[in-house]
Parts: structure tokens; sequence; C-alpha cells
């Protein structure tokens, strides 16, 4: 059973732990905030192949980017029993209007990958997306060699929408990912009212 909170105020630089925004059997869904940089960084160091802060001083620069689903949101999914971080999902570039839109990026970490821990909280995270948020559509760009991350958000009903050459700058080149998207209708959440950005016609 999925538990949903609030928080209140900018809880992504304060110093305390963020307040739970959903819970599965196993995780819990919270946002990002500075109290998280050495856990943060223990787990990218320990993982491979992670294009997340590896620095604080990066790790500060990352805090930044997130407003609390504004423009963007920063996640950790966090075990119910331990609270240790498992993963992290941001829900980039939201853009409201009539788009109601926002783009994902997710990392399970080191040793808490292939354990099922992400998909709980993919499940969390679009219930907060598109209930919390009042997302219409989530978007999610990912390498066609990243096999876990296409099979994570195919649990989820995303659609292939196409391959796009030379969409993303990582590692030093523009590579081309595969366009996965999925919209509030098609996983069944639609909210009582629209957001407040959203034109009536």
């Amino acid at each position: 059973m999925i538990e949903n909170g609030r928080t209140e105020g900018n809880s992504q630089t304060a110093g305390a732990p963020s307040v739970d925004l959903g819970r599965s059997p196993r995780v819990t869904l919270r946002r990002i905030t500075s109290h998280d940089q050495e856990e943060f960084l223990e787990r990218v160091s320990a993982s491979v192949g992670l294009n997340l802060p590896a620095t604080p001083e990066a790790f500060q620069t990352f805090l930044g980017r997130f407003d609390e689903g504004r423009s963007a949101e920063g996640l950790l999914v966090c075990l119910r029993d331990t609270g240790a971080i498992a993963g992290n999902v941001n829900i980039n570039s939201i853009i409201r209007g009539r788009f109601q839109s926002g783009s994902l990026g997710y990392a399970s970490f080191t040793p808490y990958a292939g354990l099922g821990y992400m998909t709980e909280g993919l499940g969390l995270v679009l219930r907060h997306a598109f209930d919390e948020l009042k997302l219409h559509r989530l978007e999610a760009q990912i390498s066609p060699e990243n096999q876990a991350s296409i099979k994570l958000v195919q649990r989820y009903g995303f659609r292939h929408e196409g391959y796009s050459p030379d969409l993303l700058f990582i590692n030093g080149a523009w590579r081309g990912h595969d366009r996965w998207a999925l919209t509030n209708d098609m996983h069944g959440i639609v909210p009582d009212a629209p957001h407040p950005t959203l034109p009536d016609h």
C-alpha cells in the first residue's frame, strides 16, 4: 500500500532528511538534501559507469538544480528498514503550459542494483509526478545498450517513440538514445484538477 506524504518549505537545501513522498513494501521516496552528500558520494564511488556528481563541489551544483518540482525534482529511493540510499531519480526539464511534461533520469546504486528496489521506487515516482506534480507526460531517454533501464520503463508501460541520434552529451560525446514516454492516462493516474498553468482551451 502506498502512503503519500508532503513536505513544507524548500527541503532540498535543508540540513535534515526530507519527509517521505511515498512508500512501497520495501522502499520510500523522498527529496534529496544537502544532508545526503556523504552517503550519495559513497554510493556513486562504489557504482560503475554513472554520470552523477562524484565530488562535494559537484554534488552542491547538482543539488542546486532542484526546486521541488517547479522546473526539476531530485528524488532518492531509500530502503524502508534502514534508510539507505538505493537509487536516484530526477525529474528534469519540467515544462508547464500546454506541455505539462518532464524528463526522467535515474540510477541504481551498488550494492542494491538488480534487487527490484528501483522498480518499486519508479512506481512511487510516477504517482508523485502524475498525482502531486500534476504532470501529463514523462519521458526517458535511454541508450539502446542499457537493457536494464529499458526493461524498467517497459514494466510500467512506457511506449517506445523512436531513436534520436546525437541526443545527449555524455562522456565527452553526443550519443544517440531511444525515447520512451508515459502519460498519466496511460498509467491510470489522472488528477481531479489539472495543473493551474494548463490553458483552458
